[in-house]
């Protein structure tokens, strides 16, 4: 193995980034976050935190099931990948 190769393994790479739409779908379809929480049965903070894109590290595929059963929509209007 040469050095080229190793050294491109430890590279950091920029892939881009996966936005999150959630407050626009809801706002277009006018579903406040309060009713959100009374139809899915999902905690306010967890739908507050992703209607802000705020702190999302990993996703909860159960809430963007319940998300896209809500607002009729599916999941590519939900989440949107962004490259670098």
């Amino acid at each position: 193995m040469n050095m080229e190769n190793i050294n491109s393994i430890i590279d950091i790479k920029q892939y881009g980034k996966i936005k999150i739409n959630l407050s626009k779908v809801m706002d277009e379809k006018g579903i406040t976050r309060n009713k959100m929480r009374a139809l899915t049965g999902v905690k306010y903070e967890v739908i507050d935190r992703y209607y802000k894109a705020a702190n999302v590290e990993r996703v909860d595929l159960d809430f963007l099931a319940k998300a896209c059963y809500v607002l009729n929509c599916s999941v590519d209007d939900l989440l949107e990948y962004v490259p670098d």
